[in-house]
């Protein structure tokens, strides 16, 4: 078989990722926090970059986002910052060309000769206010080192309370567990003895420290089972012989109500055994309850946009508070240029600059497009509520303002919207339809409100099925749906089901 060199010619499309649209595609999938960071490294990193706070930016007559790219060729590079559809191999290489060619000493004469432009957008000077607490609640573990901090413990018991504290599961139980290796072997589990001996306290005394430390607030902390913190707590509030023995020796019988079998066992009326569990279904089951670590009422999350009603039209706009406005440091490019060894260092440093600007720009306008396609989707719910929320999926937004669904997914990630519903992250908005009869379709998240809604009226002595919540549903909404997909729905909201939800007494 002989062998032979031949050239083929092949014509093909393809999209070139430069340099310059990986960082806006970067950019454009960070949340705010994230944003801020990387604003303070490139601050860092590059001379020619100043913020709000900089005098160079003030000097050169810049004002905010109007202190950027204003050359033309530029502006038309710049504005494909975001991967929208239609990219190609010969436009990608013209852009790079272009940000060649681009004449910086002539950009910088041209710059002081513009005039600033307000910085003033949409007319709003005062944002709504954001009904979050920024108060921050306490975790358990502080609260525990509160209060150990104004106990009578010496030193080496101070070591051990500490390392109790520092084995406190998120339900505020002792957590002796020996987890695994990196290898995947299981480490022995750890004892009282092993904690007493890292605290150099004698083992005998670890139990009556331990003690000590489960009768702080919350009571029942560090218990080592359910038995155990239940016990505590009755001890510390007086219950009587029948209850201890119950929560010593009966919980699976009250877990799977056999209120008969407790009965015989202890040689008491079944009247008395209600009485007994009644007392002890008001103790505290986990006593970290009220002392998450991360609580959705109180952390702070800032919005990346507003939405306002003003008169009868819905007003998109960003919220720029806290970000730091970038501006070129033209004084000292100028002074820059002039060293012919500079000039290159400079001139990279500039393209970087303005880039950064312009693709931070460009993804505030492509945040605000979104949200205003979104909110134009949803005026409904933003009227009336989540019940009248719209199924809506990324291809809907996606073609409605001519963009990728991949960009559309960056966008929403991690990005919130305060409403006059509340604050959400613009994800919230995506939901799968569910078919309704005679009607249009309504949006998955609508469907869980309303189971919500009906196992908070039902009767807790007698509540409904999974089933007879399919029937609720078709016969009042309209809304045709499957047992296993309440089911689902249930559970994603954290509801019991009815065996467990039924209240005895």
């Amino acid at each position: 078989m002989g062998m032979e060199m031949k050239l083929q010619f092949k014509l093909s499309q393809q999209l070139v990722m430069t340099p310059q649209l990986v960082q806006a595609i970067r950019l454009l999938q960070l949340s705010r926090l994230e944003l801020v960071d990387e604003i303070r490294k490139e601050l860092d990193g590059n001379p020619l970059l100043a913020d709000d706070a900089g005098e160079p930016g003030r000097e050169s007559g810049g004002n905010g986002r109007e202190q950027q790219v204003h050359d033309g060729a530029s502006n038309q590079i710049l504005d494909r910052a975001v991967p929208e559809r239609g990219d190609t191999d010969m436009q990608a290489r013209e852009t790079d060309k272009r940000v060649k060619d681009v004449d910086w000493e002539q950009f910088l004469e041209n710059r002081q000769l513009q005039q600033s432009l307000p910085s003033q957008r949409g007319g709003f000077e005062e944002m709504p206010p954001i009904e979050q607490n920024l108060t921050r609640a306490q975790s358990l573990r502080e609260h525990l080192m509160w209060q150990l901090q104004m106990s009578d413990f010496v030193e080496n018991e101070m070591r051990f309370a500490l390392l109790v504290i520092g084995n406190l599961d998120e339900r505020g139980y002792l957590d002796l567990a020996g987890g695994e290796n990196q290898d995947g072997t299981k480490r022995p589990d750890l004892t009282l003895d092993d904690l007493a001996r890292e605290a150099d306290l004698n083992p005998e005394d670890a139990p009556e420290v331990l003690a000590i430390i489960q009768r702080l607030d919350p009571i029942g902390v560090a218990a080592r089972d359910l038995s155990e913190c239940l016990r505590i707590q009755a001890e510390v509030l007086g219950y009587d012989a029948i209850e201890m023995a119950i929560i010593k020796d009966h919980l699976h019988n009250v877990e799977r109500r056999n209120f008969p079998a407790i009965a015989k066992a202890l040689k008491i009326s079944l009247e008395e055994v209600y009485d007994a569990v009644q007392e002890i279904q008001k103790l505290e089951s986990v006593p970290a309850r009220n002392f998450a670590e991360v609580d959705d009422k109180t952390i702070a999350i800032t919005p990346d946009v507003y939405v306002i009603k003003d008169g009868d039209q819905w007003v998109v706009t960003d919220n720029d508070k806290g970000l730091q406005r970038l501006f070129i440091n033209e004084n000292l490019a100028q002074k820059m240029l002039k060293d012919p060894k500079a000039k290159e260092f400079i001139s990279e440093k500039l393209r970087s600059a303005q880039w950064l600007i312009r693709a931070i720009e460009q993804r505030r306008r492509t945040i605000i497009k979104v949200t205003e396609c979104i909110v134009e989707k949803q005026k409904d719910f933003l009227e009336r509520g989540v019940s009248y929320l719209k199924p809506m999926i990324l291809r809907d937004v996606a073609e409605s303002v001519g963009m990728h669904e991949s960009t559309i997914s960056r966008v929403t990630s991690n990005k919130y919207v305060h409403t006059p519903q509340g604050l959400f992250e613009l994800k919230y908005f995506f939901n799968s339809s569910i078919h309704r009869v005679a009607d249009e379709d309504i949006a998955s998240e609508s469907v869980k409100q309303a189971i919500k809604k009906i196992i908070a009226a039902e009767d807790k002595s007698n509540p409904y099925s999974d089933q007879a919540i399919v029937k609720i549903l078709e016969d009042q909404d309209g809304i045709r749906i499957a047992r296993r997909t309440v089911a689902k729905y249930r559970e994603m909201l954290g509801i019991l089901s009815s065996s467990k939800r039924k209240k005895m007494f």
